[in-house]
């Protein structure tokens, strides 16, 4: 800005004329000077380039498009600019330097590592559509962003490099609502994960969502008094029954298309967000792999929630056991001998991932970071990207949608999953 060049994310941006210097024109179409404080605007092919309105702007258009002046002298007389004191002699002929229009000039995705990732950085392929699945057609990303309370939500989910490659769909979902009005109102940021290379990965992942969505939804009220009140335990138990439903759901889904319910699944990972500017509670909850992080003071804290830290009495599901005989078979425990299955019993289903809360209280400056494994994992993977990330997210001033999104996107080689991620910053 202000006549000086900026380079942005490996683009190099060029300044334009000073106030009051001479712009060349290509041959056959004449140049003049602007006063200070007047742009000069050139346009290509048939469309006409326009100045401001004071005088001696110049207006040239070139492809056959007429030159129009607007008080300026005619070519090769000299002319004094007002208020700079300079005379000015414009040629009848000269060449211009029009600055050549590179694809992504400005906006390159950056890395971090030793070497840039094998896929390229930008979409490719797009996924295969049928005429009658459009209703469930995923964008390559979606971006979103809200400020209530005391603190600013940015949300992207983006299509993996790997996933851009081969023409695949995101396998990430991601949702954001808003129920209630005012103070009592209840933020929900909800994102799921598909099970890697299964058909309908993506359809599984945004039901889930929509699910736990319309759960939060209908006990809205509830949830906001009960974290304004801090009651963990109830908070705990309530939303574990939320989540266990919602994924039971996808289960019966499963069932209802003859699939294998390993197949129709995804992980879920959720924040609640109260409204209320006196409320800097926190509500993380989830079941599956993601990563919890905190950014505080400059520094990383990896605050997931591990299965013993959940609070409150566990119910019968997710990550809990089944309950235990009053007596045991003692007898077969003893000698070793494995039980015979009943045949009439239905098979065990597989182990279930433990559900995962936490509540905590945030701290003025604080960024909370929620996202799914393909951004979790080259977080902890990878320093250069830690150290990135603080970097641009350690500002008080949260970024803007789209900086949040070139921050989210920079590629470490090795991870080309789908990323997900909702970061909070406290105010």
């Amino acid at each position: 800005m202000g006549g000086s060049g900026r380079e942005v994310g490996g683009g190099e941006a060029e300044a334009g004329p000073a106030a009051g210097e001479a712009c060349d024109a290509p041959p056959g179409v004449e140049a003049h000077a602007a006063p200070p404080g007047a742009e000069a605007y050139a346009a290509s092919g048939s469309a006409e380039a326009e100045a401001g309105p004071a005088a001696g702007e110049a207006h040239a258009a070139s492809g056959g498009a007429e030159a129009e002046t607007y008080g300026a002298p005619a070519a090769g007389k000299a002319h004094s600019v007002s208020g700079a004191g300079e005379a000015h002699v414009t040629p009848p002929a000269a060449e211009v330097y029009a600055a050549p229009r590179v694809r992504g000039a400005g906006v390159a995705v950056g890395y971090v590592g030793s070497r840039p990732p094998t896929y390229a950085a930008e979409p490719t392929a797009l996924p295969v559509a049928e005429p009658d699945g459009l209703d469930v057609a995923v964008p390559d990303t979606v971006l979103d962003g809200a400020a209530y309370g005391a603190c600013t939500l940015r949300a992207v989910s983006i299509r993996g490099d790997s996933a851009r490659y081969r023409g695949e769909p995101r396998r990430d979902a991601l949702l954001t609502a808003r129920f209630g009005a005012g103070n009592q109102a209840l933020v929900l940021v909800a994102m799921a994960t598909g099970a890697r290379a299964t058909p309908g990965a993506h359809r599984a992942a945004g039901e889930v969502c929509q699910w736990i969505a319309e759960a939060v939804g209908r006990s809205h009220a509830r949830l906001a008094e009960d974290i304004r009140t801090a009651r963990r335990g109830d908070l705990k138990s309530g939303l574990h029954r939320l989540t266990d439903r919602s994924l039971g759901r996808l289960r019966a889904g499963a069932a209802e298309q003859g699939v294998d319910p390993e197949q129709y699944t995804a992980t879920l990972r959720c924040l609640l967000l109260p409204a209320d500017p006196d409320c800097r509670v926190r509500v993380f909850f989830g079941v599956g792999a993601g990563g919890l992080f905190r950014l505080r003071e400059g520094e990383w804290q990896d605050i997931e929630p591990g299965v013993a830290e959940t609070p409150g009495h566990p119910l019968v599901g997710f990550g809990s056991p089944p309950p235990e005989p009053p007596d045991g078979d003692r007898l077969t425990m003893d000698l070793g001998i494995t039980v015979p299955p009943n045949p009439y019993d239905p098979a065990p289903e597989p182990p279930r991932e433990p559900f995962r809360f936490r509540a905590s209280v945030a701290q003025p400056g604080d960024a909370l970071l929620m996202c799914t494994a393909g951004l979790t994992d080259p977080l902890r993977g990878e320093p250069e990207l830690c150290a990135h990330l603080a970097r641009r997210w350690s500002d008080p001033d949260p970024p803007g949608l789209a900086a949040f999104l070139a921050d989210a996107q920079v590629r470490v080689k090795g991870y080309a999953d789908d990323r997900t991620a909702a970061a909070v910053w406290e105010a």
